[in-house]
Formats: structure tokens, sequence, C-alpha cells
């Protein structure tokens, strides 16, 4: 299979058409290897529009939804960034010249994703989901979805740093940007999407009389 090929192929049929506009993300999603974010035997799939299996019950997110999310993210050279579940998102960001972290509380995902991390120059935290790594991050992302507002997260952004991730409490999601300011945290909707929960940041049931 041609993968230089398939992801042209991804960002003018997938990317372009859906107002993903930066050029510099555009050129990091030719560049980053969408393929070696994908289990070994799912990476004839990583080009199509759909959500192919990591590790663990981890998914790699759509491209169309990927690249909306960091593009509203305005992420800016030499900017910190932690991807929380979102290894591809994070080797987009590094090709953008972001410095980033990815976290992840299967080891098992860096199975699969850690060579072309590593090739990215992302570092790697295994840790769970529900407890950021590090604090005062410009950048949060996340490619799975959280079910409640995800106020760790928020709590590891410097002020003026941004989240993007997609909320879902129900069977449908939307995409948010928070924004960090001195006096609380601003939020935009963006667009639908529904890509599987997180387990970890999904609350325990609770029961009432």
């Amino acid at each position: 299979m041609d993968y230089a090929a398939a992801r042209k192929v991804m960002v003018d049929s997938q990317v372009r058409v859906n107002d993903v506009t930066d050029r510099g993300l555009q050129a990091a999603l030719m560049a980053v290897p969408r393929e070696r974010f994908c289990a070994p035997d799912q990476a004839f799939a990583a080009y199509g529009e759909v959500e192919v299996e990591i590790a663990a019950g981890r998914r790699l997110m759509q491209a169309r939804e990927v690249s909306k999310l960091i593009q509203a993210l305005d992420a800016r050279e030499g900017e910190t960034a932690l991807a929380i579940a979102g290894p591809y998102a994070g080797a987009v960001l590094a090709a953008m010249k972001v410095a980033v972290t990815a976290q992840e509380a299967e080891g098992s995902v860096f199975d699969v994703v850690g060579p072309a991390l590593a090739d990215s120059r992302v570092a790697t935290v295994v840790a769970p989901l529900s407890q950021p790594t590090g604090h005062d991050w410009d950048i949060i992302v996340s490619e799975g979805a959280v079910a409640v507002r995800p106020t760790a997260w928020l709590a590891a952004l410097r002020v003026g740093g941004r989240l993007a991730v997609v909320e879902r409490p129900g069977p449908n999601g939307r995409a948010v940007l928070y924004v960090k300011g001195r006096e609380g945290v601003s939020r935009r909707e963006l667009f639908d999407a529904a890509p599987p929960v997180l387990a970890e940041m999904t609350p325990a049931p609770a029961f009432a009389l």
C-alpha cells in the first residue's frame, strides 16, 4: 500500500473539505505516518473514516475530527502540550514544532505507538488518565471522549492554556475548546463527534433513594 498517497487523499478528502485551513497543520498531517499509530494488522485502515484499534481498547480518532480539534487549539511553535490518550494528535503537534508529552494509562498502547512517538521526539508517560502528568501546559488534547468536564485536566493548564476534547455524556458528543483565564475557564462548543469514551474519565454510577 502506498501510505504517502493515502495520506494525501486523506488530507484532500477528509481534512481540507471540513474547513481545516491551517497550512502548517495540513503539512504536519501529510508528514506523520498515521499507519504507525494503530495495531499492525489494522494499518490498512489507518486512512479510512473509521476509528482504528490501537491496543487495550484504545482507538485512533478519525482524521477529520482530530485535525479540527488541533486547529481549534491554535498551536504555536515552542509551546508545550500534553496529549492524553492522543498519541497521533501528539505526533501531529510535534510536527508543528510543539514540545509534546504523550500520556497513556496502558503501556501496551506505547508498545504499538512508542517507536513512532520516539521518531517524532514525543516524550511518553504511563499514568492514570485522570491524573495528568506535569502542570502549566499550554495545550492539552485527547483523542478519546470524556463523560464529564475534565476538571483535573483543566487544573494542569497554565493561564492562557487551551484544552480540546470531546465531551460525550450520552450517545452523542460535542468537541469543545476550553481556555483557562485568570478568573476562570471559558468553554466553546466546536462540532459534533462521538469517539469512544475513556473509561477512566467516566464517573462511577451514583445511587439515590
